[in-house]
């Protein structure tokens, strides 16, 4: 029994290795996740570090909540202004993508590898999606900005696909399990799972922006366990259920980030916090489930089911699901059949064959991490240099930043003054409550002759003064609030 001393200064070490790898991963090219794999690799049974650990109920277990909360931190921070115009090109390539490239995949693996049909396709179904862990923090931490509707559209296939890999995954293994089992029965489980997910998760972002205004906490380091438990409970209920708890959790996200709440702009860095903990975490955790030894005699399968997958699968599926849709670039498809980055969701699937006991449920774990690896790799590595020579690329928006500087008090620009008005629609409201636009910030709030600092949790005053700084869209809808009656704005 090692003791607890002993091992909480082994998980230090292990994440200071991991944030200190992260720098060095823009050094050297390759992005943070690989290195974190490898540490996890190195410090295994197989590394210098000699840690034999062997529980995949417990890695399954560790992944499944790491990835709860990196798509909802993804969905926080994606805009729905910018989905909704892609929203069915995502949805296609997260649903009808997902099973071509498994088809596409699971019938080559079949006709060349020594797999039965179902194995073949459960192999293919585990490595069927696009990893959202993989292309948030890649296209994030690399600060890759993709012209037009691409990265909107890569964010979104990225978050909402992993609940039909899931699907696929699990009702493979069940009929490999009971080979009785007609596959057409599945398809009112597949169509239960994703409206039941996606009304839960809509609902559940709602109720988290009601939650977060109306509960007046007094300390303002609770409001991230506030969310965090609204999280959790988000996936529990959208799973008990029947529903499918990881899309539910990307869409409450996607729903609360859309929306005024107090705190938002801290607690959307508290939780991409998380999310980077959680990523670490699960790949570290993944990286000791391996035995690096027992990749080298997959090598071969391994590189055949990539090349299929990378240069054949994902480039079909993207071009037959994105066809309806003629405005998009050529150069378009293949950018986005190109970020069809393999993750940690590939890795966690594939201990699902190990805990329902599959015959062949180390040889497929095995090749599905040489996958991923390759795949992070290649891929990974590449997606910068892809971007400029398909003329993709976008540069950095400068307004970002002024929003950022804004928002910190970084930068003065003219104020605009306000007087909230007896009988406005703004009277006894939160400022959260207004629902004020990204690039609106009220700077000074002058309540009776006396300055005084505004937050989300402020209620307004009739009289009081306000001094804003914004865009003049969103200082009209602003005005609107502050300065017409109710009556006016309801007739």
């Amino acid at each position: 029994m090692i003791p607890f001393e002993y091992l909480l200064l082994g998980v230090a070490v292990l994440l200071l290795l991991s944030v200190v790898s992260s720098k060095a991963s823009t050094q050297l090219g390759v992005p943070a996740l690989l290195l974190f794999l490898v540490i996890g690799m190195l410090a295994g049974a197989d590394g210098p570090g000699g840690v034999d650990f062997d529980n995949p109920w417990l890695a399954q277990a560790l992944g499944t909540v790491a990835l709860i909360f990196i798509l909802f931190s993804g969905g926080l921070d994606t805009r729905w202004s910018e989905v909704r115009p892609v929203l069915w090109r995502g949805v296609l390539l997260s649903t009808v993508g997902v099973l071509i490239t498994t088809v596409i995949v699971g019938y080559a693996a079949y006709y060349v590898l020594d797999f039965s049909l179902l194995e073949a396709l459960l192999l293919a179904a585990i490595i069927s999606s696009t990893d959202a862990a993989a292309v948030f923090s890649i296209l994030r931490s690399r600060q890759i900005r993709l012209k037009g509707e691409l990265r909107p559209l890569l964010e979104l296939e990225s978050g909402s696909n992993d609940p039909m890999a899931i699907f696929l995954t699990i009702s493979l293994i069940g009929l490999i399990a009971a080979p009785a089992t007609s596959p057409t029965a599945l398809l009112p489980i597949f169509a239960q799972q994703m409206a039941l997910g996606a009304v839960c998760g809509h609902m559940m972002g709602r109720a988290m922006a009601i939650a977060v205004n109306r509960i007046r906490l007094d300390y303002r380091g609770l409001y991230p366990v506030l969310t965090i438990s609204l999280v959790l409970f988000t996936y529990g209920l959208a799973a008990i259920l029947g529903g499918n708890g990881f899309l539910a959790v990307y869409l409450a996200g996607l729903t609360l980030g859309n929306y005024s709440f107090i705190h938002k702009r801290s607690l959307m860095h508290d939780h991409d916090s998380l999310a980077w903990m959680m990523q670490i975490v699960m790949f570290l955790t993944l990286g000791l489930l391996v035995y690096p030894s027992q990749l080298i005699p997959v090598a071969a399968t391994g590189l055949f089911v990539c090349f299929i997958l990378i240069f054949v699968a994902r480039p079909v599926s993207v071009l037959l699901c994105l066809l309806p849709f003629r405005k998009m670039r050529f150069a378009e498809r293949i950018m986005i059949s190109w970020v069809g980055l393999k993750g940690s969701v590939p890795i966690i699937l594939a201990t699902f064959p190990l805990t329902y006991g599959i015959e062949k449920a180390d040889l497929i774990f095995n090749i599905v991490f040489f996958v991923v690896l390759t795949s992070v790799l290649v891929q990974g590595s590449s997606i910068p240099f892809l971007a400029r020579w398909l003329e993709v690329d976008a540069p950095a928006k400068p307004s970002t930043a002024l929003s950022e500087m804004a928002a910190g008090g970084g930068i003065r620009e003219p104020l605009v003054e306000f007087e909230v008005m007896p009988g406005s629609a703004a009277v006894g409201k939160q400022i959260a409550d207004l629902n004020l636009p990204d690039d609106t910030w009220i700077a000074i709030l002058r309540r009776d002759g006396r300055p005084l600092r505004p937050g989300g949790s402020t209620v307004l005053q009739a009289g009081d003064g306000l001094s804003v700084q914004s865009s003049g869209p969103s200082l009209e809808l602003l005005r609107s609030q502050v300065e017409k009656r109710a009556a006016e704005d309801h007739p």
